[in-house]
């Protein structure tokens, strides 16, 4: 396949941030960003704290206590960890993707006793493998959304199942980009924390970590946990609560938090699972119409990782479509070229998976793929109906 030469209106296109995170974020959460600074001590500050926290409760659908961290969702993930996990404790880490495998190592790092049950990237976990393993563990450290392969692992089968062989498992879910996107049911399923951050579903600049803990688990967090000072999850939790942080937060992160939480709580949450849905449903078959189909068995609901057609890599793709002013991101190593990953989290709706099919199209006939002109939106739009 032979690339051709992009448009000569292709310096007019508006830039778009169309991978997996960080998101378009809405102008009216940007502008909370430039209000004049405040000091998270004052009354109106800890109004705003609470505030976000409430409202990340209202996003979860299940009466569990929010944590904001001033982290990636990495640091609020370790917080969990180390604050609900005691030193040598089994830790069962399941893995199918990159960020699934951080996990394992993070807890390997911590000595814990640490057991990996693992299949092949773009794979599904199994169910009783996962579960069979969690006999006398503490701890099932699960990835929910996972990022880097596009697939959506059944957490509700698996969480169920390992809560059946082992009743006080811990249970922590990183739902970094399945929080806000797709169901998430964690009270019902058995899931005891969750963790997300603010590039992703939430439409927030990156900057905040979230960990919402439930009700049953916080009577198990550990008192000042050995493995962390400023992520010592067990302190912060107890000061959120009373309105304070023990360090100082990036409140004006907040700020932009709980105004671009109100556009996401302005439907019922299946309403906003279902329209985000729709719309990565529609990038696959956007993709799967010009001979990209989706990688994972399974998709996620957050992010669309495709396969694209034979001759052509991941990272040629990504590159194509950033000379067009469009940030997508190819795979994670080491199957970096094998795919390449598209979003419509954040600030985005149906009209704009329309438009990255538009897009892909542009893309596909620049890299000289052969397809009827169309048959990408079409089939975006069959989907959106």
């Amino acid at each position: 396949m032979s690339e051709t030469a992009l448009p000569a209106h292709t310096p007019l296109n508006r830039e778009r941030l169309i991978a997996p995170g960080p998101v378009e974020v809405a102008p009216n959460v940007l502008l909370e960003l430039a209000q004049p600074q405040m000091h998270h001590r004052a009354a109106a500050g800890i109004a705003k704290l609470m505030e976000a926290r409430e409202k990340l409760t209202r996003l979860l659908g299940d009466p569990y206590d929010a944590v904001i961290t001033t982290t990636s969702g990495t640091g609020a993930f370790e917080g969990a960890l180390v604050s609900t996990t005691p030193s040598g404790a089994k830790v069962v880490n399941a893995q199918a993707g990159k960020f699934s495998e951080r996990w394992g190592e993070m807890a390997q790092r911590f000595g814990y006793d640490t057991q990996i049950i693992a299949k092949p990237w773009g794979e599904m976990l199994d169910v009783n493998e996962v579960a069979d393993a969690c006999k006398g563990a503490h701890t099932l450290t699960i990835t929910h959304s996972e990022t880097s392969t596009g697939a959506l692992h059944d957490l509700e089968a698996i969480a169920k199942a390992a809560k059946a062989q082992n009743p006080d498992l811990i249970i922590i879910a990183d739902c970094i980009t399945s929080y806000g996107n797709a169901e998430l049911r964690p009270a019902a399923w058995g899931v005891d924390v969750v963790v997300s951050g603010s590039q992703k579903g939430t439409a927030t600049p990156p900057g905040l970590g979230f960990v919402l803990f439930s009700p049953e688990v916080q009577a198990r967090m550990i008192k000042d946990t050995p493995h962390g000072f400023y992520l010592d999850m067990t302190r912060e939790l107890a000061g959120q609560k009373a309105g304070n942080t023990p360090q100082t937060p990036a409140i004006n992160l907040m700020y932009a938090l709980s105004v671009a939480l109100d556009r996401l709580l302005a439907v019922p949450l299946e309403v906003l699972w279902a329209e985000q849905r729709r719309k990565t449903d529609a990038l696959i078959a956007a993709g799967t119409a010009l001979g990209a189909p989706a990688w994972a068995a399974r998709p996620s609901a957050a992010v669309a990782v495709l396969t694209p057609p034979q001759g052509i890599g991941g990272k040629q793709v990504a590159a194509r479509l950033a000379e067009m002013g469009q940030r997508a991101l190819p795979g994670q190593a080491p199957h970096e070229d094998t795919v390449f990953r598209i979003s419509t989290m954040g600030y985005a709706d149906r009209y704009d998976a329309l438009a990255i099919a538009g897009i892909l199209e542009d893309c596909f006939a620049s890299l000289g793929v052969q397809f009827e002109r169309g048959a990408a939106v079409q089939a975006a739009w069959n989907v959106m109906k």
